[in-house]
């Protein structure tokens, strides 16, 4: 049987749309008081105070609300039936008077309290806090825990999933430079990242920073590239992960690339930004602050730019899914959020992709910005300056 290209594409982007359809389903309606404990336990606190019954959208709202939040645990499904999780636990790794090292399956979910060399701890909404044998939490009259957090340096499913995303490209990368020792094309997969690799340095690097310095920061603008855009895409699968939705994790990464630039940045650079050349003294003193300020916004410019567009791509997939089970017709309500959830899947794909290109582009728009040479009228020599031809 022979597929078209077309054809093969097409199916392709089905695919893609499909899995988080079915993984999100599933999920909104088998696992609300099952996987998503801590939101239930909101929705219900919720209830209680307003002696109200939880409405199917509070309980969506909560399960949409816990799904962008990082966890303690590993789980892919939960069985409410049962009420099994099956996935896996993850350590915990907080320091408390000393540190303290302890499987997440001693929260049992947030169900149990975890006791650690006479110390106890309870998992509330992703927190850890410290309290008694009993799991006692006081709270402020916002319903916040005011308990003692201890530093927590876990290894979440979020963290996990970038240890393993390190470890997939530092694969992908090794494996290829190795193939280049058997001839100039590389072979195997290395055939895929090659016209990647090209396309970062050709459209993106060379571009925005100059042939003559942009090898010095390829390495970065390479790693981001990949980085995001791999998370993005896992983040589209059954896995449930959010990692570039995490503002920390943007922040982070828009924090490199600030250090980057100011390290990286000459005296025109700095010139430019404490005094500016060919500018009336009072307007430089002007402008210094607000272009100190600018230097600023660039990288929150950054983290605010991927973290809102994976975040509401996320809150826009799972409301559409949500129709069917907050609906009242079903037979009605279902057509409408499987087209509408394949439509904005097929563009998240797309999305995945135009976020790690621009935080690249704008990476490296920075950093060219930095270290770019500038002329001005007051560096010339005008005793070097060559004389008019007169004709």
């Amino acid at each position: 049987m022979v597929f078209s290209v077309k054809s093969l594409k097409i199916a392709l982007a089905t695919l893609f749309a499909v899995v988080p359809f079915m993984a999100m389903a599933n999920s909104v309606q088998d696992s609300l008081q099952a996987h998503n404990q801590e939101a239930a336990h909101a929705v219900e606190h919720h209830a209680t105070e307003s002696h109200e019954p939880a409405s199917k959208k509070d309980e969506v709202a909560a399960f949409i609300d816990h799904h962008l939040q990082d966890a303690h645990d590993f789980v892919f499904f939960s069985d409410k039936a049962e009420g099994k999780h099956y996935g896996f636990p993850l350590p915990v790794i907080l320091f408390d008077n000393g540190l303290k090292i302890f499987s997440s399956s001693k929260f049992h979910h947030g169900k149990e309290i975890a006791e650690v060399d006479g110390n106890y701890y309870a998992l509330h909404h992703g927190k850890i806090y410290k309290t008694d044998a009993q799991g006692t939490l006081n709270f402020d009259e916002h319903h916040h825990p005011t308990n003692v957090k201890p530093l927590d340096f876990s290894i979440t499913k979020n963290v996990l999933s970038m240890l393993v995303v390190a470890g997939l490209m530092f694969f992908m990368f090794v494996s290829m430079a190795k193939s280049y020792k058997k001839g100039p094309i590389p072979t195997g997969f290395g055939r895929i990242l090659e016209p990647l690799i090209i396309f970062v340095r050709e459209e993106i690097a060379i571009p925005n920073i100059g042939e003559k310095k942009y090898r010095k920061y390829m390495g970065y603008l390479l790693t981001v590239f990949f980085f995001i855009w791999i998370l993005n895409l896992i983040g589209m699968t059954p896995i449930g992960i959010n990692v570039t939705g995490n503002i920390s994790v943007t922040v982070c990464l828009a924090l490199f690339t600030y250090f980057i630039t100011q390290f990286s940045a000459n005296k025109d650079y700095w010139k430019h930004i404490f005094w500016m050349p060919d500018v009336p003294v009072a307007m430089k003193i002007i402008l210094m602050p607000i272009e100190i300020l600018g230097t600023l916004t660039k990288p929150f410019a950054l983290l605010i730019r991927l973290f809102a567009n994976i975040t509401a791509g996320h809150v826009v997939i799972m409301s559409l899914i949500a129709m069917m089970f907050v609906g009242k017709n079903l037979a009605a309500d279902m057509p409408i959020s499987i087209g509408l959830t394949l439509f904005i899947s097929v563009i998240e794909l797309l999305v995945a992709f135009l976020q790690a290109f621009i935080f690249t582009m704008l990476s490296s728009l920075f950093i060219g910005m930095a270290v770019q040479e500038h002329h001005h009228a007051e560096d010339h020599d005008p005793h070097t300056e060559e004389e008019p031809i007169i004709i």
